[in-house]
């Protein structure tokens, strides 16, 4: 009996031992983070702006972190369903968000009923690191060199416009339908399947205008593919300076832009949120990335968390307003 005592408690102080030694490590998870690859989910197409950019950033994350960050494309239901990925994953820092102004508000606002995580409770913010204005485009072979040219067209052909978007609950979508209301005109909103699939059918001239985020139109403008008519910021980007904004070209009140930013599952641990927080200032801040960046049409930025955070909330109100207004049904 005293031998079988023994060994009871011996094994018993183990465990403790154990157990300590895993609430120690539990207490700094971000200590030899990452120790795999990192899965980084995009809810759009390869060639959307939000894939764009977020390419840009894995690399260098990849990098400075000595694990590879692995692009994961999971489109469908306005960046819903790569969402879903997410806010279910494990929180244990190698499922990671790049979220967008899609995935966070619009679809969530479009596809209510579907919904099954909350865009604001169950995600955690690690910061943003860029801002993209809308940019007005056209086909080439169109008639339109500015906006004015645009409306005065639709309003002398009605319904006769072919005005792609990316499919709805896109950012695309909502800016196309916004800007028409605002400036009384009839168009055909002509989904695709996606951003790439819609930049190559503007191209192609089966559309012959969109409004989508100018990282994925810059490129195509700058190789004469397709033709730049207006921003859509309150002010001019300093990217494209030229061009003047949709209010400046006679629709007065119209703003559309979006941003891209990194989150993790909620629950994620503050250790590895703070360590990526400044992996991802730091390579948004390089000068190689911010200018990489800027030449696919975004707007470096860096934020904290909270920033991020409060960003959303105060488009989750603008963006229902806007839905709304446009008069997009909302399921």
């Amino acid at each position: 009996m005293q031998t079988t005592l023994k060994t009871a408690v011996a094994l018993a102080l183990g465990a403790s031992c154990h157990l300590h030694a895993g609430a120690g490590f539990a207490a700094d998870p971000a200590k030899g983070y990452p120790e795999r690859p990192i899965r980084f989910v995009v809810g759009q197409t390869p060639g959307s702006s939000i894939d764009t950019m977020s390419r840009i950033i894995a690399t260098r994350m990849s990098d400075l972190l000595g694990q590879q960050l692995v692009v994961d494309n999971r489109t469908g239901a306005g960046g819903l369903i790569a969402g879903e990925i997410v806010a279910f994953a494990v929180p244990d820092g190698y499922t990671l968000f790049s979220a967008a102004t899609a995935s966070q508000i619009i679809g969530p606002h479009i596809y209510k009923k579907v919904l099954k995580y909350d865009p604001q409770k169950d995600f955690a913010p690690i910061g943003m690191f860029a801002i993209t204005q809308n940019v007005l485009v056209a086909n080439p072979k169109t008639p339109f060199k500015t906006v004015k040219d645009l409306i005065a067209y639709a309003k002398a052909n009605p319904g006769k416009i072919n005005w792609g978007n990316a499919g709805t609950g896109f950012q695309s979508h909502l800016a196309s339908v916004l800007l028409t209301h605002m400036a009384g005109i009839d168009v055909l909103h002509v989904p695709y399947k996606g951003a790439g699939p819609l930049v190559a059918g503007v191209i192609a001239g089966e559309s012959q205008v969109t409004i989508g985020p100018a990282p994925a139109w810059m490129v195509h403008v700058q190789s004469g593919r397709a033709r730049a008519l207006a921003m859509g910021g309150e002010k001019r980007s300093v990217l494209w300076p030229e061009l003047p904004t949709i209010i400046e070209s006679g629709v007065p009140g119209y703003v559309s832009d979006g941003w891209g930013g990194l989150m993790g599952p909620r629950g994620l641990p503050k250790p590895l949120q703070e360590k990526l927080h400044a992996i991802l200032n730091k390579v948004v801040s390089e000068p190689a990335i911010s200018d990489a960046l800027k030449k696919v049409g975004a707007e470096p930025l860096t934020s904290t968390a909270a920033e991020f955070a409060q960003r959303i909330a105060k488009d989750w109100k603008s963006m229902g307003e806007a839905i709304r207004v446009s008069g997009l049904k909302v399921d």
